[in-house]
């Protein structure tokens, strides 16, 4: 059983410009997810797919390897994730797994990545295990605006319903997704039956799109790391 870690890292974000090489806690935040892949022993290679010069000078500089610069069209707004891996996997073969690592999971720990993998060494019929986190309130009782800028229910089926009644409903955390390659290859659809969720607690994940995501991983890291539930 071989693996690699690949991290996606294009030079051109928009929403946070440069946001893979921006200091967080005093450490570009790539650099974060390459010590944890680094680290966990989980993986052969740990690999950063850029498009960017710097990020991959970064990288290299901290341990991971840039065998190639991901190519144009994998890296503008539109450049889906599964593409990127692919593209990846197409130049590194001989791997059984490969683990989607991303560039902006500063909370992300080495012991959901392993959950991850073992999950799918006992189950052959899988093909996917990827972090969720769940809904902290009933996704069927949200709300949103009508034209007229009202609130309106989404889901008004489920208005009286009471919050326990209804099934718990999980996010992707935007942290990780394992898979075997040949799944990856293939084509395979992550979110579908073909996948195991490995469930990591909501104060553990901080998707990081936006300043104001980027604030409150900062805030939620040092209180982490003040109690002393991550380094």
């Amino acid at each position: 059983m071989s693996c690699v870690a690949i991290i996606p890292a294009r030079g051109g974000s928009k929403r946070i410009p440069r946001k893979n090489l921006m200091p967080f806690d005093g450490v570009p935040m790539i650099v974060r997810s390459i010590h944890l892949a680094l680290d966990s022993g989980l993986f052969e290679r740990v690999v950063v797919s850029t498009d960017d010069a710097e990020i991959a000078e970064v990288a290299q500089a901290h341990g991971a390897d840039v065998p190639f610069l991901r190519p144009a069209e994998l890296a503008d707004d539109f450049a889906g994730t599964a593409a990127v891996i692919v593209h990846a996997l197409q130049q590194l073969p001989g791997f059984d797994y490969a683990c989607c690592v991303y560039a902006t999971a500063p909370l992300l720990q080495a012991r959901y990545l392993r959950q991850g993998l073992d999950l799918l060494e006992q189950h052959a019929d899988k093909s996917f295990a990827f972090s969720v986190s769940s809904f902290g309130f009933p996704v069927q009782r949200a709300l949103t605006l009508d034209g007229q800028g009202a609130l309106t229910a989404m889901y008004p089926e489920f208005r009286s319903t009471r919050s326990q009644d209804l099934p718990e409903a999980f996010q992707d955390a935007g942290q990780f997704y394992w898979g075997r390659s040949e799944a990856w290859l293939r084509g395979e659809v992550i979110f579908s039956p073909a996948s195991l969720p490995v469930i990591v607690p909501r104060h553990l994940v901080q998707d990081i799109d936006t300043p104001e995501d980027w604030k409150r991983a900062e805030y939620l890291y040092a209180a982490l790391k003040a109690g002393g539930e991550i380094s």
